[in-house]
This record gives C-alpha cells, structure tokens and sequence, in this order.
C-alpha cells in the first residue's frame, strides 16, 4: 500500500517525529511504501536518517491553504496512494478540500492534540491519541474513530547499555551539572501556546527548591517564546547565585538529556520518551495541574492522556513544588518507580504495536470510498465552521478539552 504522509513544516516536535518514525515502521513492518508531503525544516533529516522521501510542500498561513492545496493535488496525480495519512485540522482542511472533495481521494486524519476538532469534517476516518477523546468524538456524531496512541520507539529511548550512560555523563558534564545536584529536565518546543505555562512554573518551582536542595533544571529546546523564558532564567539564577536554570537550544537528539535526568518534567511525547528511559516524571498541564506518574496515577493518564487541566493557577501553592519536593526527598524509590514507567510505555506505546494499530485504520480507510453526498454535506458544514472562525479570529473550535485530575 501507498501512503502519503501530510504533517506540517517539519520542526523539531513531536508531532512531526511521529509522523516519521510511523511512516518508516508500516514500511519495515508491513511492506506499505510511505511518501511525506510537508515543508521543509530541521526534521527532514530525520527523514533522511529514516529512509523516508520528503515531496516539500510551500509554507500557509491560512487554511485551506490554496498553495499547498495545488502542491498536494500534484503529489497524489505522481504518486498516486491508496490514502493519504493527514496529520492535525490545518493539513486536515488542506487535504479535504484540494483531493477529497473533488477527487474523494481517501484520507485518514490524526490528531494528537488533547481537544476535538468541530474543524474536521464528521465523515474522515480519524484517529485520536486518548480513549477518553475517541469517547467524546462518539458522542459529538463522528462515526468513524479510532484510538491512536502517541507512539515511543523503546529501542532508541532506553535506559540500557554503556551508551545511555556514557551520554548522560557526557551531558551532565558539558551543563555543569555536580554528581550531588538533583537534575530536572525538560523538553519540549518554547512557546507560549500549550507549553509556556508549564515552563514558567517549572523555573519558579527551581526558584522555590533552590534554596533549600541542590536543584538544577535544564530546558532543551526552541521556539518563539525562547525570549521570555530565557529572561525568567537569568532572574533565578541570580536570585539563587548559581545557574540553576539552563537553556542549551534545540537538540536534533535529546536522547542525552532524557538519560541525564533524575526526573523528568513534561508532558505529551517528551513524558513519554522519560518514561522510556525509565526517569520517574511529574506530569504537567494547564491552569495549574501537575501530578507525578505513579502506580495509582498510571490508569488515568492512559485514559486521559499525558496532560490534564488544573482547577487554576495559584502561584502561591503551586502543586508542582510539593509534588517535587515531594519525589526529591525519596531517591530510593526513583529505581522502582522508572521501572515501572518504561514497562507501562512498552505495553502500550512502543512503536510497533501503535504501527499495527495504524496499518488496520490504513487498510479500512484505503478500502472505503466515500459518497458524493457525504462529502458534499460534510464540506458545506466544515467550511462554515471554518468561515466563522477566519470571520472572528477566533483559534480553531473545539467541542471537549482534556478534564482534570483532582489533586
């Protein structure tokens, strides 16, 4: 089977790193012949390193995008799939209306955000990262869903062997990091959408802590909010006399960081991949929520996924102090508690067995095809859902967000 695979401009994230690693594992498991349709940026060379050809599509700033609708229309008449795979509602929009609507070219959406998109239109195929939202998009009417979970490849993010040490050690050393210090990492894209919060509670949390432990906190990556956050930064440092806060830019390879750790701080993919080297975590969110992956925690994160919403921010008892000081002062049960994380993510995020999942949803959807009065309803509902939020600049609709976890 063909597939061409549409992410968006391949930054450094973790959306664009599933698309690829997914792309390249039905490939190698399941003999599909996997395209990539999508702008160019530092992860191409994870394309490249992966074996997977990139068709570079042009830049958009709206959606649909007519640009990339013509480049995406002369990409399915060369390569001619059997689906295309669209990764998110802005290429989801790009593909419905550039090859669904005219040519019903079949198309499998996936969303790894934590809401519902109302932007997608009810009929596609569409994958979702947590059973809870695959539940919420049974109850909105879209009648073909299916669970998807954020995939982790356990063979490169592991914890085993002398390379995982040596380039801890190696990390820790180039950071100024003391085999005394405790070292929180963190990483993730630096803007202030989704992550801008967690990043500044997590610097004010080393603010709290580092007067009192031997904390340090380092931050791996990007992005536009790298101003502000880097500010923030330089204040704790030298409140505290010591950098205690460290920005060290994107990392084509984080694998370094994730094995220096003695706790991982984060959410989505990167809690993920801590899990997979086997680093105890504390889950953050929004509006105040942080939660440490435990035992008693794990079945709600498997359900609601690897974030959650808060009952609000309050700087002044900010639950991510307590939870750290908290996992800080029992060192003994880090060993434990990691071993358990990577076995959660083997059982059900490795690569492989989200791949399988991913080649059944391609063999459903490839072997469908949908009707001229599906499709013409469907594009009349998305395009006035999409004409009132162009009309009130209003951010993409959504009908669910993730609940909180009560802490």
């Amino acid at each position: 089977m063909k597939v061409l695979v549409f992410a968006h401009r391949l930054e450094i994230g973790g959306t664009q790193h599933n698309a690829i690693e997914l792309a390249a594992t039905l490939r190698d498991r399941h003999g599909f012949e996997p395209v990539l349709y999508a702008e160019p940026g530092p992860a191409a060379q994870l394309a490249h390193d992966r074996g997977v050809r990139l068709i570079p599509a042009p830049a958009a700033g709206v959606h649909p995008s007519p640009a990339r609708g013509r480049g995406l229309r002369a990409a399915v008449r060369q390569e001619r799939p059997d689906l295309v795979h669209v990764w998110d509602w802005p290429q989801c929009l790009d593909a419905y209306y550039s090859v669904h609507v005219p040519w019903r070219t079949p198309l499998l959406c996936t969303v790894m955000d934590m809401v519902v998109p109302r932007l997608i239109p009810l009929g596609l195929h569409t994958t979702f990262g947590t059973p809870r939202l695959v539940e919420r998009a049974r109850a909105v009417g879209r009648r073909r869903v299916d669970l998807l979970l954020p995939p982790v490849d356990v063979r490169v993010n592991a914890p085993e062997g002398a390379l995982a040490a040596d380039a801890a050690a190696a990390f820790r050393s180039a950071h100024g990091v003391r085999d005394d210090d405790v070292l929180l990492v963190m990483v993730g894209r630096l803007v202030s959408w989704l992550k801008g919060e967690s990043l500044r509670r997590a610097i004010e949390a080393v603010r709290v802590l580092g007067r009192e432990l031997p904390v340090r906190l380092v931050i791996v990556g990007d992005g536009s909010a790298r101003d502000e956050i880097a500010a923030r930064a330089s204040r704790v440092n030298a409140e505290l006399g010591r950098e205690a806060v460290v920005l060290t830019g994107e990392l084509m390879d984080p694998r370094p960081a994730y094995a220096a750790a003695d706790i991982v701080l984060g959410m989505g993919g990167s809690s993920l991949r801590g899990l997979a080297f086997a680093k105890p975590l504390v889950v953050l969110g929004e509006r105040g929520f942080a939660r440490p992956f435990t035992p008693a925690t794990a079945p709600w994160f498997l359900e609601h996924g690897m974030y959650g919403l808060g009952s609000g921010l309050d700087p002044a008892a900010d639950p991510l102090v307590k939870d750290l000081r908290q996992v800080i002062a029992q060192p003994d049960r880090w060993a434990a508690t990691g071993a358990f994380g990577r076995k959660f993510v083997l059982e059900h995020f490795a690569l492989d067995v989200v791949a399988d999942r991913l080649a059944e949803c391609c063999d459903a959807v490839a072997g469908r095809r949908a009707s001229r009065g599906g499709v013409a309803r469907d594009a009349v509902r998305t395009g006035a859902v999409n004409a009132f939020r162009l009309a009130s600049s209003a951010p993409p609709p959504t009908t669910w967000k993730s609940t909180r976890l009560p802490h």
